[in-house]
């Protein structure tokens, strides 16, 4: 089983998403991890663009990496002048990694149209720079842009531009579809005749604008690359870069190639979704393999199947990537579903408690509720319906007010008084909103009394008219999702109030942080 290496450029190209920005402790954090799992080089950044990268190089050098080699990314010589003295190429060196990857251009359009250079000059400058890396005591990896495009518009100039790499000591040359525009058969094509035509080892590095990139590395892989380049997630310019993520658990686990280190892969979902924290983005529920969604099971007929055997409706074990299977409820659900979905609790089955649960879902989704992205309100209503609840505190009252300054700027106050522990708790707290302040009383209130509530935050609230037609006198869903150190968990409340609908989802976030740290702490 030989083996791919995995080149991770998240630190760097997915730094260039939309939105998305590491801090240097970030970027740092993130090398440790993906050292952690087995990832083969950590592309750091580009030592010259920027004081942030310069010093995430000096401070990498103290990290007690195991298994990965940070890599320098730069660009080849300017036109003019020489290698030896060439500001970015020394910037490169001086970053001191094992690895330097140096980009140039294969695309004879480009050569031209951008450069200014002729073509000859052009392969002068990958030569030199790849040679004077070398020399210097270096790993080069040769990252050859537009390559696809390139090959298409003059197949014999971009052969050469490799060849130059290749000759000058450049171990890997790197087949770039930059734009991302090109097919899985095309890209199959042309790996397997650059590999006739060198004796270096050739990667991929593909872009996603046609959705595409998974397939195109693993055409790229089958065809005779070594080396797969991309991010985790697939963050990146545009549409992104290709997900490493899948990229992985496809090699692995469908071609059987080796990937990380032995038992890592057990541990991609927990990546994947550290990497969106360290990136303040939201999870992509749907995502393969690592998704919230990507292992959850909605349709009676499924679910029915899934709890005698899950390779009906599940083409790898969940637990062979670190995710979960999740069986969704909803008016749909059947009997099957809701004994499926309970069996983590200390319930009895019978089918008076499954029926009971069942009828409760269906009136409560028949008055504007949905259970599919509020796990933890089901959570709750199976214990309330067992009989299993018991109330963490009780609402008194709350109240919520909205005032105008002198300048036209809003000012909310939120006023709590709960009974806790036998005690009252009155709290008042401003906000930047009505829900943010609530949220902050509630806190004062009860974070005295449970302080681990002090790890959970909101992350997400969503607004929803369930019956439009009622004009203003609507009802409103509201979905909030809130996370801690460990899970993400959603939460539903519905009211012709969107105040109070926001009051009931908050409220069922916090006891379910409170109910989930106690079985925790029985465990």
């Amino acid at each position: 089983m030989s083996r791919v290496s995995i080149y991770d450029t998240t630190l760097r190209d997915g730094s260039q998403g939309e939105g998305v920005n590491f801090s240097l402790q970030d970027k740092l954090l993130l090398t440790r991890r993906l050292d952690e799992i087995g990832v083969d080089y950590i592309e750091g950044g580009y030592p010259l663009s920027n004081p942030k990268d310069a010093e995430y190089f000096r401070a990498v050098r103290e990290l007690p990496l195991a298994h990965a080699a940070v890599v320098a990314f730069g660009m080849t010589r300017k036109k003019t002048g020489t290698a030896a003295g060439d500001t970015g190429l020394n910037a490169l060196l001086a970053a001191e990694t094992p690895v330097v990857t140096i980009v140039g251009k294969t695309w004879d359009f480009h050569v031209t149209n951008v450069l200014g250079a002729t073509l000859d000059e052009n392969v002068a400058m990958i030569a030199d720079s790849v040679a004077h890396c070398r020399a210097a005591g270096r790993e080069v990896f040769y990252d050859a842009e537009h390559f696809f495009d390139g090959y298409r518009a003059n197949p014999e100039y971009a052969l050469r531009t490799l060849r130059a790499a290749a000759d000058a000591g450049a171990r890997v040359v790197i087949l770039c579809d930059t734009n991302g525009g090109t097919m899985p058969e095309r890209v199959a094509e042309v790996v397997a005749r650059v590999k006739s035509e060198l004796s270096c080892e050739v990667g991929i590095h593909c872009h996603n604008d046609c959705e595409l990139a998974v397939a195109n590395s693993l055409a790229a892989v089958r065809a005779g690359a070594a080396q797969v380049q991309g991010t985790m997630n697939g963050i990146g310019e545009r549409c992104g870069n290709v997900d490493l993520v899948s990229v992985i658990a496809n090699l692995a686990l469908k071609y059987g190639r080796e990937v990380l280190k032995p038992g890592s892969l057990a541990r991609l979902t927990e990546t994947s979704r550290y990497v969106y924290e360290l990136a303040n983005m939201n999870f992509r529920s749907g995502q393969p393999f690592v998704g919230q969604s990507a292992f959850a099971h909605k349709g009676g007929m499924h679910t029915h199947a899934v709890a005698k055997d899950p390779a009906t409706y599940e083409h790898i074990a969940p637990e062979a990537v670190g995710n979960e299977r999740r069986i969704l409820v909803s008016e749909l659900s059947g009997h099957s579903t809701i004994l499926t979905k309970t069996t983590k609790y200390a319930v009895s089955h019978d089918k008076a408690l499954m029926t009971k649960i069942l009828g409760a879902v269906q009136d409560l989704e028949h008055a504007g509720y949905e259970f599919e992205a509020a796990e933890a309100s089901f959570d709750l209503l199976v214990k309330k319906a067992a009989g299993l609840y018991t109330p963490w505190f009780e609402r008194a009252a709350y109240r919520v007010n909205i005032e105008a300054g002198a300048d036209g700027a809003p000012t909310t106050e939120a006023t709590v008084k709960l009974h806790v522990g036998g005690r009252v708790e009155h709290t008042v707290s401003e906000g930047d909103g009505p829900v943010n302040a609530l949220d902050g009383a509630l806190r004062k209130a009860l974070v005295p009394n449970f302080p681990r509530l002090d790890e959970m935050q909101l992350v997400d609230y969503k607004v929803r008219v369930v019956n439009a037609k009622a004009g203003t006198a609507a009802r409103v869903r509201v979905v909030i999702e809130s996370r801690d150190g460990t899970d993400v968990w959603g939460t539903v409340g519905v009211s012709e109030n969107v105040i109070e609908a926001s009051w009931l989802a908050l409220v069922d976030s916090i006891e379910y942080k409170l109910f989930k740290d106690e079985e925790q702490s029985a465990k």
